[in-house]
């Protein structure tokens, strides 16, 4: 019975996963947890299954706006992919600084997808420990922009449950984060650091040009290659020549269709633009 309702859910979700011009590969995996949230929507609407829940997107539009945040993966912590978080802290960043420095401007970063905001505030923490005590007068500009707006507050709110922040040394923990009850909440001087916004990339993205763009299990991964190459080609002129994009483990850049990036560290999946 079970195996039938999966085949079920999986024939909808491939469809609907389709019309969106979003990648059943990238969902293959995560299609269980997808699963049942339709499935509560299904009997949150009354409908009989999900003949009947697709032919409701068919009738209703804003519906696929509810679909959309079904489909949403938000796994994330703190310093996800230790290494590329070293070299950043160790090697990446510094240059990208120093960069900055000499054209007498703010180091802007970008975290796309930024979910419940561990990505983008890692950056801050790295900032805080490795780059202000090297570069005291270097000033972040540290942007996060995510399609869900639940995601935006809890990110702003910035609470995190002790499982999130494994990958953190402990003295960093103690002076970033204070206990509330069995929350690990981050100081307001960290918080103060990362600016967000309400943004679906396939629609929209933050103004001004960045040094260092995070985009990490989210084009590559969901997106059908041609969507993908669409939003690809937009947040490249959205960064400086020289500018770094930090992509997931296990994706791949459309090297073969946008020639303005290059492979920066291959191992780590980092690139960099090569033209102005």
């Amino acid at each position: 019975m079970n195996k039938t309702k999966n085949k079920y859910c999986d024939n909808f979700l491939g469809w609907a996963l389709s019309e969106r011009n979003l990648s059943w590969s990238g969902y293959r995996k995560v299609r269980g947890q997808v699963c049942k949230r339709i499935k509560r929507r299904i009997e949150e609407l009354g409908l009989e299954g999900y003949s009947h829940y697709r032919q409701y997107l068919e009738e209703n539009a804003e519906e696929w706006k509810v679909f959309d945040r079904m489909a949403r993966i938000t796994i994330s912590r703190f310093f996800r992919d230790r290494a590329v978080w070293h070299s950043l802290g160790e090697t990446l960043l510094p240059l990208i600084v120093e960069k900055s420095l000499k054209e007498e401007r703010k180091t802007r970063c970008w975290s796309a997808g930024s979910a419940s905001g561990e990505e983008p505030y890692s950056l801050a923490i790295l900032w805080k420990n490795r780059i202000q005590p090297r570069f005291p007068d270097a000033i972040p500009e540290i942007v996060a922009t995510d399609a869900d707006c639940h995601m935006i507050k809890r990110a702003e709110k910035g609470c995190y449950s002790l499982g999130s922040l494994k990958e953190l040394p402990e003295e960093w923990i103690r002076d970033a984060f204070t206990t509330e009850e069995s929350a690990y909440c981050l100081k307001d001087s960290y918080k103060e650091m990362v600016r967000f916004y309400p943004q679906d990339i396939r629609e929209e993205m933050p103004g001004g040009k960045f040094d260092l763009v995070f985009c990490k299990n989210l084009v590559s991964m969901y997106f059908k290659k041609e969507l993908a190459v669409s939003v690809f080609s937009k947040m490249i002129r959205k960064m400086r020549k020289g500018a770094l994009l930090i992509l997931g483990n296990h994706e791949q850049f459309p090297l073969d269709e946008i020639k303005e990036i290059s492979p920066f560290d291959k191992n780590l999946n980092i690139y960099f633009k090569n033209r102005a």
